[in-house]
């Protein structure tokens, strides 16, 4: 549970070490590298380090000496000293401040020197005086930015990310499946006393933010599992304890409530608290209509309970087939399962490789090979190396000479995984820029050589609806690109969607051939569910990518496929679940 803690902390550092100014200038890139690295680890680092010591903490990639210190530092005192020196010297909320779209670092420097702008209100009422308009490297259009993206922030408050919440509740869940304690101690045993255990509510049906989370738990002590959970590490407060169930505030910001049921309710339950309530209210008139009664405790015949312990017999007994909790939300899912019409929904083992992967030739963490060898440890049967092109130059985006290396390496893996008779290929590819005309930034002639091309919009984002469309339709009319990237260009609680014709994109990306991109990082999920089930209804082919920087990141892959369900994708819907041949087959 210390993993989301500390690479917030890392990343508020190295923000803090960029408006200093004084810093080595690789050390605002260290820190977010390293931060990057620690939330994405599997293993709570605090129990890492419980168990090997600081050093330990230097075999996780991008941390050496100094940083493992501060790990070190936080894990024994619950703070890093060398933050608080710097809100004492620039008391300024950078982590809420540049979350406003345009507003870096250095833009946040500015603004608190000239302006005392500490935090979000300041900010918004800097704009509104148009104080910040006439400063320089500002204006108006960039002052009326700022007011629209801090709406968009107050409108998604209050919301977690699915990729920020899901690690610590499967944490939490770890912990009471695997839980044991000597008798002798004031809580005994409670082996054996967790019957079954779920999420619940909005995390089990995959949405892509979040406001709390439930876990349910069949049981038949439910003081012990109470008392046990309230033990455990990561918990700022207790808002609420009853004797089946308790409410606390995590120290990562979110609530959490536990509900303790009997095992023959279980499955109700689950039910019930999984939701939405939309599709709990029409499954309950489905009961009623059958002269039975649903709630929460079971399905009943009069007072009979005639089903309760698992969901599958609730769905059965209701006339329907079962229905994935991804797709509770009332939007055709249960008429789908009163005629036997449901998608067979794509799953995560359905998924044979990864065409969004960056390499340490564009400032990845991972050699090729490294990344190979992860892909091949997952069950993958092949990778794409995509990394970004010249015009990134943020990214160390390469040039055509830079991608030709590149590719020479790529060939001699290939050659060496044949010798090891490993069936297993590597993709040579590229994630280029789509230009404001809508041109790449590689030359034609060079991205026919590549196994694919996928192109994205990493810039002006601000452009007309028009301007916009026009852009991605002559993107897709190339040749050579056969993926588009993050198509909306959302950064989920931080940036919305840009303006384009979504419908045109489709019925262009149809006659074109084009696969377009579900962006498995938890931070984009683009495209969403709804475009997702528009793209399925056009028969738009899509592709599940994880855009891993390091391997770690390439496990981000299942929340891509958990956006894909809630979209009602299928096998047959989603390119890298087919063999590489076919694959390539249906690239342009």
């Amino acid at each position: 549970m210390s993993n989301q803690k500390i690479a917030k902390i890392f990343y508020e550092l190295a923000d803090y070490y960029e408006m200093d100014g004084n810093a080595i200038p690789f050390k605002p890139q260290a820190y977010r590298k390293a931060a990057a690295m620690i939330e994405s680890l599997k293993s709570d680092i605090g129990e890492v380090y419980q168990k090997g010591g600081g050093e330990v903490l230097k075999e996780i990639p991008g941390v050496g000496e100094g940083l493992a210190k501060k790990i070190e530092e936080y894990i024994k005192t619950g703070k890093i000293r060398e933050l608080a020196r710097f809100k004492k010297k620039m008391p300024v909320d950078l982590d809420n401040i540049v979350r406003v779209e345009g507003m870096g670092v250095k833009k946040a420097k500015i603004l608190y020197e000239k302006l005392g702008v500490k935090n979000l209100k300041d900010l918004e009422k800097a704009a509104k005086a148009h104080k910040i308009a006439p400063l320089f490297g500002f204006g108006l259009k960039t002052e009326k930015n700022i007011l629209e993206n801090i709406e968009f922030l107050k409108r998604s408050k209050g919301r977690f990310l699915l990729g920020e919440i899901s690690p610590i509740v499967d944490e939490i869940i770890s912990k009471f499946k695997n839980f044991k304690i000597k008798p002798s101690s004031e809580i005994s045993s409670i082996t054996g006393e967790v019957k079954k255990i779920s999420e619940a509510g909005s995390l089990r049906r995959r949405k892509e933010t979040i406001g709390d989370a439930d876990i349910l738990i069949a049981s038949n002590n439910p003081s012990k599992i109470i008392n046990y959970f309230i033990s455990l590490p990561g918990i700022a407060k207790i808002l609420g304890k009853g004797t089946t169930k308790v409410s606390v505030k995590m120290a990562a910001g979110f609530d959490v409530d536990i509900r303790v049921v009997s095992e023959k309710s279980f499955g109700s339950a689950l039910q019930y608290f999984t939701g939405s309530k939309e599709h709990n209210i029409v499954l309950r008139k489905i009961a009623i209509s059958k002269g039975l009664k649903l709630n929460e405790y079971g399905l009943f015949k009069g007072n009979k309970m005639i089903a309760g312990e698992n969901e599958e017999n609730i769905y059965k007994l209701l006339g329907l087939n079962y229905i994935e909790p991804e797709l509770r939300e009332n939007t055709g899912e249960i008429e789908a399962a009163t005629n036997k019409k449901l998608p067979k929904l794509i799953n995560y083992n359905d998924i044979l490789g990864d065409l969004h992967i960056h390499s340490n030739w564009d400032g990845g963490e991972n050699f090729i090979e490294e990344l190979a060898r992860t892909a091949i440890f997952r069950g993958y049967q092949y990778i794409g190396i995509s990394d970004h092109t010249q015009f990134l130059k943020i990214e160390n985006g390469l040039d055509e000479k830079q991608l030709e290396k590149r590719n020479k390496e790529i060939d001699k893996i290939n050659l060496k995984f044949k010798i090891q008779n490993l069936k297993f290929r590597i993709l040579k590819g590229c994630e280029a820029n789509i230009m404001t005309d809508g041109s790449i930034d590689i030359k034609d002639e060079f991205l026919a050589k590549l196994d694919y091309v996928i192109a994205g919009v990493h810039s002006q984002l601000k452009i007309s609806k028009e301007e916009m469309t026009q852009r991605i339709v002559k993107a897709m009319e190339n040749p050579n690109v056969d993926i588009i990237s993050h198509l909306t260009g959302r950064i989920l609680n931080q940036r919305d969607e840009y303006e384009f014709d979504f419908d045109k994109i489709l019925s262009v990306a149809k006659k074109t051939g084009t696969i377009l991109e579900i962006n498995a990082n938890p931070y984009r999920l683009d495209l969403n569910d709804k475009n997702i089930r528009r793209a399925k209804k056009a028969g738009v082919k899509m592709i599940i990518n994880s855009d891993a920087h390091h391997k770690e990141q390439m496990s981000q892959m299942e929340y891509g496929v958990f956006q894909a369900r809630r979209g009602w994708a299928e096998k047959s819907d989603i390119i890298n679940a087919w063999p590489v041949e076919k694959l390539l087959n249906m690239l342009k």
